[in-house]
């Protein structure tokens, strides 16, 4: 309807309430925002006043508003003051964020240090100018070669993690790994104790396969042990997935002493502990991993993605004995195997050093990122850990996913606590802040500031 028509008229957009799930008011903007890009709702047409909008729902009118000004801030709707709200024009062919050639800081995708990746190549130069290696391109062995598997135990033993021969596997990537070690050992309808805040990728995952995900308190430590315990006592857990360095999203570090209570009750309750231990390279040396604490419950997944390189996609599988046949069958049957050429680069890294001046190189370069991030927001000081990421407290007039799209806004691209929730309901709302992937300090200093005047913000302005 042309925007100077404001004469009464039936009700333009009638949502139908069944359709809608909890929380409401994100329910209703994605609604919206569909009718709105597949041309249902025209170019300035006028919708229903907020109130009215309401009643016909039999909602609150406040679920009305926060889904009109969440549809505001992706340019969806526009407000005349005192004629109502109207559909934005041209929405239907534009991206609703930002403009593809707009510059964004990106703070949600872990980038790992890119820069870091000329060493990657030098490797990859040395093996592909060996003629010898021309057998690379063969079908080979899906689990590594000798070579190979000897210089995964190496990298494994500088981390802590005594393993032999014949209890490693290379995968394709610790999402490979995952998916072997859940497919092989765990059947649908299992349970598996994870954490309130959980890795998204884990969680489609276990939701693929059946398996369900029970979520467990924690605090500034972990995993809560006396809810674990309690959990354990009420419910037939079979296992329990953890990240105990850096968790994603959290950014926990598991001191010894929580990894050893949390040990004692998978081994009271004999569970089955998948450690994804993605940031293993991080840990304080003196940190013992969960495999060497309860070596024959524990299946550890070490990828190299964040410390060497994410383009190779090769994981180390790390198990006791009795389940290796188990888990061999499993990697054949859905025939994820790693690629050799990949596992050879990494051999070479490992046995020429160059991997392991990688990770000097990646914390040293962690750590300058990390005093700039505490420069402009106050964190409590647990550790002394130079971390990829954080994960904020919002204020509580802001949601994870209104900050989202208020720093997109920005120009800043972040993470909201609503992807990893296990519960759609949250007492507190979080962001994870990646301070890695940033091009440069100026512009992780940059983003933090931006980020640090929308929480300051007393009120949500969707205009910014």
């Amino acid at each position: 309807m042309p925007i100077n028509s404001f004469e009464n008229y039936p009700m333009s957009w009638k949502p139908q309430k069944s359709d809608l799930e909890k929380p409401y008011y994100l329910s209703i903007a994605a609604c919206l925002e569909k009718d709105i890009l597949n041309g249902t709702l025209a170019e300035n047409t006028k919708l229903p006043p907020q109130r009215e909008l309401a009643d016909f729902l039999d909602l609150n009118l406040s679920t009305i508003t926060r889904a009109y000004k969440l549809c505001e801030l992706k340019g969806l709707l526009y407000a005349v003051t005192g004629k109502g709200t109207f559909v934005s024009p041209g929405v239907s062919v534009q991206d609703t964020f930002l403009d593809k050639n707009t510059p964004v800081i990106e703070m949600g995708m872990i980038k790992p240090f890119y820069e870091c990746n000329q060493s990657i190549l030098c490797a990859a130069k040395t093996i592909l100018n060996n003629t010898d290696n021309i057998h690379l391109f063969e079908y080979s062995n899906p689990f590594g070669t000798k070579k190979q598997v000897k210089a995964a135990l190496k990298w494994l033993h500088h981390f802590g993690i005594s393993a032999t021969k014949d209890t490693v596997l290379l995968t394709a990537g610790a999402q490979n790994a995952l998916s072997v070690v859940l497919i092989s050992l765990f059947k649908a309808g299992d349970k598996i104790a994870v954490d309130t805040f959980t890795y998204t990728n884990f969680k489609g995952l276990a939701n693929f396969l059946h398996i369900q995900l029970i979520s467990i308190e924690a605090d500034e430590f972990g995993m809560s042990p006396d809810a674990l315990l309690q959990t354990c006592k009420n419910t037939e857990v079979k296992g329990i997935y953890l990240m105990p360095t850096c968790s994603n999203p959290t950014s926990i570090f598991m001191p010894v002493s929580r990894r050893q209570e949390i040990a004692d009750i998978a081994s009271q309750f004999h569970l089955m502990l998948i450690e994804d231990d993605i940031y293993s390279f991080l840990a304080p040396n003196e940190v013992k991993s969960f495999f060497s604490i309860l070596p024959e419950q524990t299946i550890h997944i070490c990828s190299i993605s964040k410390s060497l390189c994410a383009g190779l996609r090769v994981a180390f599988l790390v198990f006791p004995s009795k389940y290796r046949e188990t888990l061999v069958t499993g990697m054949l049957n859905i025939n994820l195997k790693t690629v050799s050429l990949n596992g050879e680069i990494v051999a070479e890294l490992i046995d020429s050093g160059t991997a392991f001046n990688i990770v000097h190189q990646k914390k040293a370069l962690a750590q300058k990122r990390n005093y700039i991030f505490k420069s402009v927001f106050d964190v409590p000081e647990y550790d002394n850990i130079a971390r990829f990421f954080y994960w904020l407290s919002l204020p509580k007039h802001l949601t994870s996913e209104e900050t989202e799209l208020l720093a997109l806004r920005r120009g800043i691209h972040i993470l909201g606590s609503h992807r990893f929730a296990m519960q759609s309901k949250q007492k507190s709302s979080y962001i994870r802040v990646s301070i890695v992937s940033p091009h440069t300090e100026d512009d992780l200093r940059k983003g933090l500031l931006i980020l640090k005047s929308i929480f300051e913000n007393n009120t949500v302005n969707f205009f910014v």
